[in-house]
Parts: structure tokens; C-alpha cells; sequence
């Protein structure tokens, strides 16, 4: 008759040592994801390049669909991501939507693999 192994409990010493607390909360790498969510379509790269070359640092949305050649519909939306990972600002006069950057975004951004 066969007999059945005899098992032994796992000794603490046996098992792996428990992770540390990660470095990277759960809600700071959501927002960090969502920046390198919006610099990742090249449109929204372009728009931030063409709003950080603008003179007065600041672009309206209507000068902002030519450039890109899409629909203004479209460039709002990329937009408001940008706004939404917090790199532009958005400041609505009368019909009209003027976007800048928001100052150090783009050092924080340049900042973000170095804190990992």
C-alpha cells in the first residue's frame, strides 16, 4: 500500500522576504501615467510645440487647427487632455479658448523617469 508523503510546513526562512512598500503610490502613477498618456499621440506633442513657440506664450484655439490640419473639434479634444495631465492651461474669453503652458510642466515631465 502506497503511503502518502509527510509534508512539512514552510519555515519562515523558506519563503521570499515581503515586498517593501513601492516607491511609486497607486495614485501617483496614475497621474504620471496619464502625462506620458498625452505626450504619447503626436498631435498633442505638436500642439505643445506650437503653443511653446508662440511669442505672447499663448495660443488660441482657432490659430491651433490650421497647423495640424484637423477639425477643431479634434484639437479641443487634444486639448483637454493636456490640460487634464496638467501641462496647459486653458483660459476661455468669450467664444474663445487660449491655452499656455504651465510653468515647469515640461521640467517636471523631463523630471518624471528620473524619480522612478
Amino acid at each position: 500500500m502506497n503511503s502518502l508523503p509527510v509534508l512539512t510546513p514552510a519555515t519562515v526562512e523558506a519563503c521570499c522576504a515581503p515586498a517593501r512598500v513601492p516607491a511609486l503610490g497607486a495614485e501617483e502613477a496614475k497621474q504620471k501615467a496619464l502625462v506620458f498618456k498625452a505626450l504619447a499621440d503626436p498631435n498633442r506633442l505638436r500642439l505643445l510645440s506650437i503653443i511653446k513657440a508662440e511669442p505672447s506664450g499663448e495660443s488660441c484655439v482657432c490659430d491651433l487647427t490650421e497647423p495640424l490640419d484637423l477639425g477643431q473639434p479634434t484639437v479641443s479634444h487634444h486639448l483637454k487632455m493636456l490640460v487634464e495631465a496638467g501641462l496647459l492651461h486653458r483660459e476661455k474669453r468669450g467664444t474663445w479658448a487660449y491655452y499656455s503652458l504651465i510653468p515647469g510642466a515640461l521640467d517636471d515631465v523631463a523630471g518624471l523617469l528620473a524619480d522612478l
